[in-house]
This record gives C-alpha cells, sequence and structure tokens, in this order.
C-alpha cells in the first residue's frame, strides 16, 4: 500500500497529511457503471470520474466515519453546460438528528458562473445555507475543497482559503458537531428541480453523460471501526486524540489574521446568499450562531 505525503499550509503552520488509498477508505455508493477510474491498484487509483446520464448519477462514500480532523479532495467539476446537475462533497453522520457539512456545486448554462453552495446542520437542524461565486474556473483543471473540523471551530477551504467557518456555539444555545462521527460522500446527480436558478433551467440530456473528476484524496482524521455511531471508548479516544493533533492545536483553534482577512474578502466580492441575512426567512430573527459567521 503506497502513502505519500502532501504538504499542505493553513496560515503559517505545515503538516503532513497523509494520501488515500481509494479503494481500501472509500467505496461505490451507487451508479457503479457510471464510475471510472484510471491509475493502478498499486497506486491507490490516481483519478476517479463520477457521471451523471439520464439513467443515474453516481457515488462514494468512506468506510470508516470520522470524529473530528482534516478531510479534502481535488475535483474538478462538470465543464461546458451543466445546468441542472449537483456536484457534493460534504460529511454526513448515521444519527436521528443528523449532522453534516456540505459542499454543493451548482452547474449552470454554458458562460454562466458555477455556484458553490456551503451548509451545516446540527442535531437534525439545517437551513444554514451560503452560496458564493468561485474567483477561478472550476471546471478548468483539479481545486481542493477541504474541512478542518476540531473541537472549537469547522473551517471550509478552498485551495487552502477560507471561504466559511462554523464556531462552537453552544454558549449561544446552538448544539455544536462534537460526538457523531461523520463519513466522507461525493456524489453526481440530477438537482435540476432546484439547482439552476431556482429549477427554471432543466439538464440537457442531450449534453449527456456529465462528468466530475477527483483526485487526490487526504484524511488526516480519528477513525471509527465500530460504524456508524462508534463505541464509548472510540468516541472518547477520538475526543482526546484532538488535542494532541495539529488540527486541533494552535494556530486552528481560533481564525487567524489571514483566515480573518480571507473571508472579509470572500464577504466583500463573492457571496451570493447568507442566511443570516435573510431576515424573512427566520420571521426577522437573526439565527444565533450567525453573530460569530463573519469577522
Amino acid at each position: 500500500m503506497k502513502r505519500s505525503l502532501v504538504l499542505l499550509c493553513f496560515s503559517a503552520l505545515v503538516v503532513s497529511v497523509a494520501a488515500s488509498d481509494f479503494w481500501r477508505d472509500f467505496y461505490i455508493t451507487f451508479g457503479g457503471q457510471n464510475v471510472h477510474y484510471s491509475g493502478s491498484p498499486e497506486s491507490g487509483y490516481e483519478n476517479i470520474q463520477l457521471q451523471l446520464d439520464n439513467s443515474t448519477g453516481s457515488g462514494f462514500q468512506s468506510k470508516n466515519p470520522y470524529l473530528y480532523g482534516y478531510q479534502s479532495m481535488k475535483i474538478k467539476l462538470v465543464g461546458g453546460n451543466s445546468a441542472g446537475t449537483v456536484t457534493s462533497f460534504y460529511m454526513r453522520s448515521k444519527y436521528t438528528n443528523w449532522c453534516e457539512l456540505d459542499f454543493e456545486f451548482l452547474g449552470n448554462v454554458s458562460g454562466q458562473p458555477y455556484i458553490l453552495q456551503t451548509n451545516v446542520f446540527s442535531e437534525g437542524v439545517g437551513n444554514r445555507e451560503q452560496r458564493i461565486y468561485f474567483w477561478f474556473d472550476p471546471t478548468a483543471d483539479y481545486h481542493e475543497y477541504g474541512i478542518l473540523w476540531n473541537h472549537n471551530l469547522i473551517l471550509f477551504l478552498v485551495d487552502g482559503k477560507v471561504i466559511r467557518v462554523f464556531h462552537d456555539t453552544r454558549d449561544l444555545g446552538v448544539p455544536y458537531l462534537d460526538y457523531q462521527p461523520l463519513y466522507l460522500v461525493s456524489s453526481l446527480w440530477d438537482g435540476s428541480p432546484w439547482c439552476t436558478q431556482g429549477g427554471r433551467i432543466p439538464i440537457d440530456w442531450t449534453q449527456a453523460p456529465f462528468t466530475a473528476e477527483y483526485t487526490d484524496f487526504q484524511i488526516d482524521a480519528c477513525a471509527i471501526y465500530n460504524a456508524p455511531y462508534g463505541t464509548q471508548d472510540e468516541l472518547t479516544a477520538c475526543s482526546n486524540q484532538v488535542y494532541s493533533s495539529w488540527y486541533g492545536n494552535e494556530p486552528n483553534l481560533a481564525l487567524t489574521q489571514t483566515q480573518i482577512d480571507d473571508l472579509r474578502w470572500i464577504k466583500s466580492n463573492y457571496i451570493i446568499y447568507d442566511y443570516c441575512t435573510d431576515l424573512e426567512r427566520f420571521n426577522y430573527t437573526t439565527p444565533p450562531e450567525c453573530a460569530r459567521n463573519w469577522p
């Protein structure tokens, strides 16, 4: 089993993260006929392609869930007329009051920009959508999308740049993601009823198959082997491990000045929708965590 080291820089902290072997760590969840790969078993396969046609989409999931850590994938999104397609990379639990951390890439007609939607579910409560435009063409090359999750905060990262933060705001009455292990999931599917201009632009099936490409899977996290919930000993061990990990120590316990600048840059230039400013949606009562969403 080949394991390589990739250097990732987070605000002056350089850490080594082991590359994931796809077939060791993941399995196909649906649409197997639309999943293609290149490389070799010895290399862990270098490229995974998910496709969507008018019969089915496709997807994969990690074999084990994780509690805290850093997980990322490099993705090249569907090119051309991608209207109606949704490419996703997210983490989710199996509990009834589930937790979820979402990257959803919403396709568009040719010449119109992709939209990146992120969302956070804690204890079954979501409705925390934020949408941004990209500052690059996400179909032209691979870009890295990652989630750093510790006991203080959750960072959504694009090419190492923080685009969103979700703090531990239990002091404000908001449940945090602190005990439910989460699976890594990716999929490509038909979201035409809602994803492109509110569903006004459907998928053009003459453009099928639509293809999204994945590579360079990175996992540095505490795995739960008694899936999906884990034993109490496992959960305790993972909760303890975070304190000795790079992702659970300074400078990753609070936003750095560089990350604050990143978030301000995103807010000033690329934000399309922020649930925190949708006052009518929440009866003119701002959700409590919004006080700490933007620096």
